[in-house]
Formats: C-alpha cells, structure tokens, sequence
C-alpha cells in the first residue's frame, strides 16, 4: 500500500524580486520531497527566514531596497568574508576572480605574515586584498587538507547510550568511569575498535531535565553527571568521611532501584547526589601539579569556558530559560552580567572546575580505548543544535537564527514534518567570524573523541528553519556553505587525528554524500533501510554496500534487531496509539519486511547456529545472521547495538512520544528485561557468541 501524500503548505507565486533576494541569501523558495516532485515554500516562510536573517521584507519597498542593497554588496566586494582554499585544489575561485594585479597578504595562523595566498600551511588566516583600483578586502581564509584519511584498519565496535549500562559502581546511571572499564574491556577481550556513545553535552538544568541527549544546554562542553566521582583524585582527601559514606550509600540504593526493582533511570536523582559530593569535593584545595593543569585549562578554554560557567551560575539563581532573566542579564558582555560574574565567582570557578574535571574523565577513556589497542578507540556524537533557552544560545545569541527552530519538511513518513526545537545557526554570521563557533565546537570535542559522528550531517549543506508559531509545513530550507563547513571539519579532524562519521539517513539532497565521500567523512548505513530503491527495491546484497561507511543492524532511534525479527515493535506501537494503520496492515508489513531479509541471509548462507538448523531460526540466530551479513559488506567500520548483543526487545527512543514511552530513561536489559550490567555482559555466554561471529571477519 503506497503512504499517503504529505500535507504541502499552500503553493503561492512568490514576487519575483522576493524570490531573487531570497535566492541571494540562500532561503529555498522551493523545495523536492522526491525527484519527481517539487512544493513551494509559503511568502510566510521565506519572509520570516529572512528576517531572522536581518532583511526587510515588510512592504515590496522594503523587499526592492533590500534587493538592490545586496545585489550592490555581492557586485562591490572583492572577497566573501570567508574563502576556502584545498591542499589539492589549485586556486580557490574567489581568490582567480580577483582583478589582475591584486596584491595579497596573508597573517597566518602561526604568526606569519606572507606576500600571496600559495603554499600556506593549514589553519584559518587572515586574508587582506587591494585591488588595483584601490578597493580593500579581509576575509578568512581556511587552508583544510584534501581529505581525513581512511581508519587505519577495518575494525567492529560497540554502540551504546552511555547513561543505559549501569555497573556495580555507577550512581544510578552510567557513568565515565563505566566508559573506560567498557572500553578496556572491549578493546582488550573482545578486540574491538571502537566504543560509540550518545551525546555527552551538557544539559539544561532544573527539574525535570529533559532526558534527551540531543536537546543539550551546550554542545560545546560536557555535563558532569557523567563523572565517576570516585575517580577524581580529590575525593580520597575529603575530610567529611561521614558525608560522603551517606552519599555513596544512597547512590548505591539509586543503583539498586534501576538493577533490581525495575526504576527508571532518574538523571535528576543522580545529579543531586554528584552535585552534593562534588561541592564536598571543592573543598579539598587542589595539589599543585593539578591546580597548574586546572590553570592550562582555564587558559586553554578562555571567554567560551567563563561564559558557560557564568550561565550556570545565573542559572542557579534566575531559572534555567535565560529568556526569563532580568533584562541586563540576558546580554553576556553588559555591565550587569559583568557585575553579576563577579558577585558569583565562587560559583562560576565551581562550574569551571566541574568542566575540567569532567574534560579530564572523558580524556582518560579515550586514552584507555587506545591502550587497550582500538584504532579509534571512543566515538562521540555530536547533536544537531541546542536549547534554545540553554548556555550556547545565551553566550553566542548573535549566531542563532532569532525565532527560528530547526526541524524537517513533511515526507512520506511524517506528513505533518518536524520541528526539533533547536535554533539554527545563521550562515551570514558564521561565515563574517570565520566560523569561529564551528571551530570552537570541534575543537572542544575532539580533545577526547578518537572519531565524531555528527547528527544530521545534511545540516552542514541546509536546514529546514521553521518560523516560531507555525507548523514544520510552513518552513523552508536555508543554505549554509558547506564548502567552508566541511573545510573546518576536516580541518579541525585531521588536526586530531580523527574519524569523521556523518548521520545521512532518511531524506538526502542530491550531492551531498559524494561530497561526504570527496572528503573522506564516512557514511552511516543501517540494514533494513539498505535496499535498491533505484531498482526493485530488494535488499541490497552485501556487496553493493559503500565501504565508507559505519554499517549498523539498528540505531537508538529505532526498534532493536530482536523486537524486529520477533515482531514486537508493532505491537509496543500499537500499545500506544502510534499506528497509523489498522494492526493487521502493520504487522503484515513487517512481517515480509522481516521475512525478506531473513530469506537473503538463508541464501547466503549465514543463517545458521542457535536453533538456525532445526527449522525456524531463532530470534538469537537471526541477530547472529545480520551481524554476519554486515561483515560482509564493504564497510570500514562495523557497529553491534550493545542491547542487541544480549537480546534486549525495548527501544532506547520511541520517536514520537513524550510521557507515553521512558524514552532515553532505560537500562540495557536481555530478553527477559532483567537489566544487565557491565559485569553482566562480560560474563554474558550469548554476548560472546555474538562476538566470536564478528571477529572472524572483522579483519578482512
């Protein structure tokens, strides 16, 4: 049965001088759901896009005055305020379209001042160009390699929601201290390449939290719920033993709650307790070796550091929505912030330290994986956006797009689209700071992350910006330069380096993964969404599968590999009110679309063992057959869902829901739903079967 058609907002004849300033400041006035069709954006979407954009748009006067203003900058100016220049490329256009006879002078990155723009080293420098006519230009010149380089080896890894794998010694979540213990492990025992985690950034303070993982206050640093408190050197000198006992037997009674009495993962709970005993902790006075590094730190970090401390801290005080502040306070660099950083020093150096302290865990995982002989070692995520009442949308208001959300157009899986709640970044700011952010951003994460995975990677090529008050259908996409994005990610990886992993599932413009590709990001390739859709739509057989590429059966968003060879997703969607369809339709569909895949993996051979010979395989079977057939593919990196490895039927996300389903609040569990703990699953026969399947190949 073919989806139905997705709702369109209403197709209207833009003016055509609307159209032409939209076209120059890359606001769609169009946009393709499939190849064979194309909607038009409402007046209401384009006019509010540029808006937040800084252009009138209010009378057809506004409109022709706005539109002769840019059409007179494009046509003056020498240079765009940021020009991209290739290891490999020869001369970038915007620098061969300057007039003959142009003198260049470049200040390096590195200190250097040169004549010409030729053989610089990579780095963002400060380009300087007069014509001979007399006009003047500055621009950034980012220098980026050509490509990251291929992983060093082909290798498999594990995929988990950090706060999900409990041990006998984390407070009720996950923690850094299970990371590395994990890491140890699966590097030494297993010999896996690389541990991937949900993203670490810090979270929107007050109660209740929202769980989410990709709905942070700052992607730019870490939240310290994540510390193993009993690793940070401090703790063994806290001179109020008596205290701390308490704290740890009532995270201890937390954890006991999540393993063994069926609780759902309290973040709120835990950051209570941590909260608690790091104020204990901030008043053994740091040794001198630490307090230098603390220091480095600090200094390392500069104004991005104070300013997310700052925000903490107000937060503390006025609420978590900096919208709600007072009115001088929402304003990072007024005399009245200013005021109130001093007043709260004591507070702001307290959050400062957590940053550190938590930078310094995540820094000590990443050095674990490594010694433990992963090529990558740990995989960090990076979201699409952030809160818009969050720290990020606070210190670098002048970058977020005012009154705009991030989401998606409607398709054929969501007719009504989406709205994420995430403020994008606007373009023309970036581009004017040299993507100044961007660069901060990634910065920050690949201090610890052997490889990024980036959420939505078509963000760095468009976004769909819905308005404030109006639904996902009345958006339209605006375009970023992704030439200037990707040159700060490889640059930025390549520096680490690291691997670069990009999230292109669902709906992709066209060029855009062989621009990926061009540059060495990887891919993300799940199972059952691998068919020939340029063809007959069958399961694409193993070898036509890209090889740049992390293969995986599932994702967090999606039903586990047990809940879908079994069926049971249907029915958790149909327990809640998400089908669509009648049930019988539901479960008809996935059956054949579960039947279909197991019947290439009979063919191939690969379905077999566990009950695989006698007839019907087993659930446990088939998650052996799909593991197999991902080894298979070309794929340079190869990822097994940690919940699939001891059976687990329940999603970690239901997209979708909010109180119906403990969405991002669920421990692994095998499949009986017995939550399972870091020591469970080393000692789990079924996860180990699992492995010996992969490692025979992970090689090849």
């Amino acid at each position: 049965m073919p989806a139905a058609r997705p709702a369109e907002p209403p197709t209207e004849d833009l003016p055509e001088d609307l159209t032409r300033l939209a076209a120059l400041h890359g606001v769609a006035t169009s946009y393709s759901p499939s190849p064979d069709r194309t909607v038009a954006a409402s007046a209401t979407a384009v006019t509010l896009a540029l808006a937040a954009l800084g252009v009138d748009t209010s009378t057809p006067e506004a409109v022709r005055a706005a539109l002769a203003a840019r059409e007179s900058v494009l046509g003056e100016r020498l240079l765009p305020p940021t020009v991209v220049a290739w290891s490999d490329g020869g001369t970038p256009a915007a620098l061969a379209a300057l007039p003959e006879g142009t003198r260049l002078r470049v200040d390096t990155e590195q200190g250097e001042t040169r004549d010409g723009a030729g053989g610089l080293p990579a780095g963002v420098h400060r380009l300087a160009a007069t014509a001979p006519d007399g006009r003047t230009a500055l621009a950034h010149l980012i220098v980026a390699p050509a490509r990251l380089p291929a992983p060093a080896t082909r290798s498999y890894g594990l995929l988990v929601q950090l706060y999900s794998l409990l041990s006998r010694r984390s407070w009720g979540m996950g923690d850094l201290g299970d990371l590395g213990e994990l890491a140890a492990w699966a590097g030494r025992a297993l010999g896996a390449g690389f541990v991937q985690v949900n993203p670490l950034h810090a979270a929107v303070p007050g109660a209740p939290t929202d769980p989410s993982p990709y709905r942070p206050s700052s992607r730019r640093f870490p939240d310290p719920v994540h510390l193993r408190i009993e690793d940070v050197p401090e703790f063994a000198y806290v001179t109020d033993r008596e205290r701390a006992r308490a704290l740890q037997e009532r995270a201890g009674r937390l954890r006991e709650a999540v393993l063994e009495k069926d609780a759902l993962i309290d973040r709120d709970a835990v950051w209570e307790l941590k909260r608690e005993a790091l104020e204990l902790l901030r008043e053994v006075p740091l040794g001198p070796g630490r307090r230098a590094a603390y220091c480095d730190y600090l200094a390392e970090q500069g104004t991005a550091l104070e300013d997310h401390a700052t925000w903490c801290a107000l937060a503390e005080v006025h609420g978590s929505d900096w919208h709600r502040w007072p009115e001088g306070l929402r304003d990072p660099r007024s005399a009245e912030t200013d005021r109130a950083r001093t007043e709260l020093m004591d507070r702001v150096d307290f959050h400062t330290r957590l940053t550190w302290l938590t930078d310094t865990q995540l820094t000590a995982a990443q050095r674990t994986a490594r010694e433990a002989g992963m090529p990558v070692g740990i995989v960090h995520d990076l979201a699409v956006g952030v809160h818009p009442r969050g720290a990020d949308s606070w210190a670098q208001q002048e970058y977020f797009a005012a009154g705009m959300s991030v989401g998606a157009p409607p398709d054929a899986f969501n007719a009504r689209g989406q709205d994420w709640g995430l403020p994008p970044w606007r373009p023309d700011r970036l581009a004017e700071s040299g993507y100044a952010p961007f660069r901060s951003l990634l910065r920050g994460l690949f201090r610890y992350a052997g490889a990024l995975r980036i959420d939505h990677v078509m963000g760095l090529f468009r976004l769909w910006w819905v308005p404030e008050g109006h639904p996902p259908t009345e958006g339209t996409y605006v375009r970023y330069d992704a030439e200037a994005m990707l040159a700060v990610l490889v640059l930025e990886a390549a520096r680490a380096g690291a691997v670069v992993i990009g999230e292109d599932l669902g709906t992709v413009e066209p060029g855009v993964r062989e621009a990926l590709r061009e540059r060495g990001v990887l891919g993300t390739s799940v199972l059952w969404f691998e068919r020939d859709w340029a063809g007959d739509g069958r399961p694409l057989p193993p070898e036509r599968w890209r090889a740049d590429c992390l293969a995986t059966a599932t994702t967090h968003d999606l039903p586990s590999t047990a809940a879908r060879l079994t069926g049971e997703h249907v029915e958790l969607r149909d327990r809640l009110g998400l089908l669509t369809r009648p049930l019988e339709e539901e479960r008809a569909e996935a059956s054949a679309d579960t039947a279909e895949w197991l019947d290439v993996l009979a063919r191939l051979g690969l379905l077999h063992g566990t009950g695989g010979d006698t007839g019907t395989p087993s659930e446990e079977a088939g998650i052996q057959a799909v593991h197999r057939f991902l080894l298979r593919t070309p794929a340079r990196m190869a990822g097994i869902w940690l919940p699939d490895a001891v059976g687990d039927r329940r999603p970690q996300n239901l997209p979708g829901t909010w109180d119906q389903y403990p969405n991002w609040r669920l421990p692994v569990a095998d499949a009986e739903g017995r939550p399972v703990t870091l020591e469970d699953l080393a000692a789990s026969a079924r996860l180990h079967a699992l492995i010996d399947v992969v490692r025979d190949r992970a090689g090849d």
